[in-house]
């Protein structure tokens, strides 16, 4: 994302996970947030860490004093293993938190496929605290994508094009409406926010900031 953008390598459960990590400018380590972790769209369709959408929410978590994490799932880029439907990429999730974010204040964040394997993994942490959760494009019409637990309604943001035609609107307000969960539209927005990341970037700093 810049030039202080640091590489990093795990050991994962299919083998090496790649990731990157993006850190504040001009502010001390002691005054961040906390650690942020990000998860990619569908590894069969493209999906990476370096996705516009997914660049953008790690530059609005930089931007408002989070340290940013992004990662690869298995069989993308360098990291290791095979595309396994969600299952496998959640345990991948988890390990890059394991990795990156042990304790702390944590902050999980994903796009389309990486929202549905991201409410999966905030159900497997059912015990860490979650500062923040930001759902982008959140593929409800493709997967099961776990419910959000009403205690952290408040600090989450469901986020969603009006027009998006990988994931329509009322996939995604037919999963959110029994758990009377807000969702934001963005007029004209599509999947994949095609100029309007400046937008995208804005809303998910207002709600960090919130």
């Amino acid at each position: 994302m810049n030039s202080s953008t640091q590489k990093f390598q795990i050991a994962g459960p299919s083998g090496v996970l790649e990731g990157l990590i993006d850190e504040p400018v001009d502010i001390p380590a002691q005054a961040w947030c906390g650690t942020a972790v990000i998860a990619h769209p569908h590894p069969l369709f493209g999906g990476t860490m370096d996705n516009k959408v997914v660049q953008t929410v790690a530059r609005a978590f930089v931007q408002t004093g989070w340290r940013a994490v992004r990662f690869n799932f298995r069989g993308v880029g360098g990291s290791e293993g095979t595309y396994d439907n969600g299952t496998g990429e959640l345990q991948d999730m988890l390990a890059v938190v394991a990795h990156a974010a042990p304790d702390g204040t944590l902050a999980l964040a994903g796009f389309s496929f990486g929202a549905f394997v991201t409410s999966h993994a905030v159900a497997a942490m059912a015990e860490r605290d979650l500062a923040k959760l930001v759902l982008v494009g959140t593929a409800a019409s493709r997967f099961e994508v776990a419910p959000v637990a009403p205690d952290l309604h408040d600090r989450t943001l469901v986020l969603h094009g009006e027009q998006d035609d990988t994931v329509p609107l009322a996939d995604v307000m037919h999963w959110a409406r029994p758990q009377s969960l807000p969702v934001m539209v963005v007029p004209g927005g599509g999947h994949f926010f095609h100029g309007q990341l400046p937008l995208l970037r804005s809303l998910v700093a207002r709600h960090l900031r919130a």
